[in-house]
């Protein structure tokens, strides 16, 4: 079983910079695609960005030039970078990660981008 843990969400101000991290553990074989998704309170959880095992990303329109995904493979780990935060970005970002037994998810990190 695959355990996703995201890490790094909290209150920024519109214009500033948060780095989130998720770290997977567990019986693990090949990790094929990491990725991150968000849902905003009322809204429907939205693709943000994924990084797939030859080096692909793949962003949101909405996040382009803004947000960043990078990803260690000897750690398992992905990460976002995402700078000139916006109070759109408001949401819970999950982590997900797709292998040959299926896609798993963490539990959700909260950034909230507010002055």
């Amino acid at each position: 079983q695959l355990q996703l843990v995201e890490s790094g969400g909290g209150l920024v101000q519109p214009g500033g910079s948060l780095r989130l991290s998720c770290s997977a553990s567990g019986a693990i074989f090949r990790l094929d695609v990491m990725g991150w998704y968000r849902q905003a309170p009322g809204k429907q959880r939205e693709f943000v960005a994924r990084y797939s095992n030859g080096g692909t990303t793949r962003y949101a329109d909405s996040v382009k030039g803004r947000f960043t995904i990078s990803r260690d493979n000897v750690e398992k780990t992905v990460y976002l970078q995402m700078n000139s935060l916006k109070p759109e970005d408001t949401a819970v970002y999950y982590c997900s990660a797709t292998t040959s037994t299926g896609t798993y998810w963490g539990l959700g990190t909260q950034v909230t981008v507010s002055s």
